[in-house]
């Protein structure tokens, strides 16, 4: 691989600002410094070092993160904190992406990535890949709801929802449900309870695909995915 594309895959900046760090002398491999962007490299075994710092390279990262109420789906805004700004420079710098949005109030499972074939696979209409939710419900949540969730429902903008599985946890004045969707359409999950007569006013997103959350990430923190979530993911 050449250099430059493995530092600018490893987070150190475009093509120019790897050819400035070049330039500078700040790049060594295997002890010697270089200054030629076209150098081949083994990514594997060869060590490069940026001043001083050994690069270890992956050319993409797959974090899970608990996202917490407040804070946006987006990888950069002027007025709120984002989901990007929740993690250190060292994961940042591989410029991540959320896959698909949850809405500033909601919390829960959420997958940030720089590989942007998987992230259309799992956003893909046509590739069905179920997201469930748990919700608190202002209203008494019954099985008519569930089979009128089962044949789809018409939101306010007169689409109708493709085949969703609601799962009752508790019916009263106030219940709570588990809801598996395979879209995701603006505010959702919310719009199909409204179109039921029902108010959504907690909700947190528990899995995609077969991508479950960790249940020892608090609000606001996040791991790297495993090999095995990572494989389960892709050969889904």
């Amino acid at each position: 691989m050449r250099l430059d594309k493995m530092l600018a895959n490893s987070g150190y900046g475009s093509r120019k600002d790897v050819k400035a760090l070049l330039k500078q002398g700040a790049v060594s491999v295997d002890g010697v410094p270089v200054k030629d962007p076209s150098l081949h490299v083994d990514p594997e075994s060869g060590s490069v070092t940026v001043l001083g710092e050994t690069v270890d390279y992956k050319e993409f990262i797959y974090v899970m993160m608990n996202k917490p109420p407040g804070v946006i789906s987006a990888t950069e805004d002027t007025r709120d904190r984002t989901v990007v700004d929740l993690l250190p420079f060292e994961l940042r710098r591989f410029k991540p992406f959320p896959v698909g949005r949850l809405d500033k109030d909601t919390e829960g499972l959420l997958l940030l990535t720089n590989d942007g074939k998987l992230s259309h696979e799992l956003l893909s209409p046509k590739k069905h890949v179920g997201k469930t939710y748990y919700a608190v419900i202002e209203g008494v949540v019954t099985e008519e709801d569930g089979e009128a969730f089962r044949q789809g429902v018409t939101l306010d903008d007169g689409y109708v929802t493709k085949p969703a599985e609601l799962r009752i946890l508790h019916s009263a004045l106030e219940s709570e449900i588990e809801l598996t969707i395979t879209e995701g359409k603006f505010h959702q999950v919310k719009r199909m309870f409204e179109a039921r007569g029902k108010r959504v006013t907690y909700l947190k997103r528990l899995t995609m695909g077969p991508l479950q959350l960790d249940p020892e990430l608090g609000a606001g923190v996040w791991r790297e995915l495993t090999e095995e979530e990572l494989l389960e993911l892709k050969n889904r």
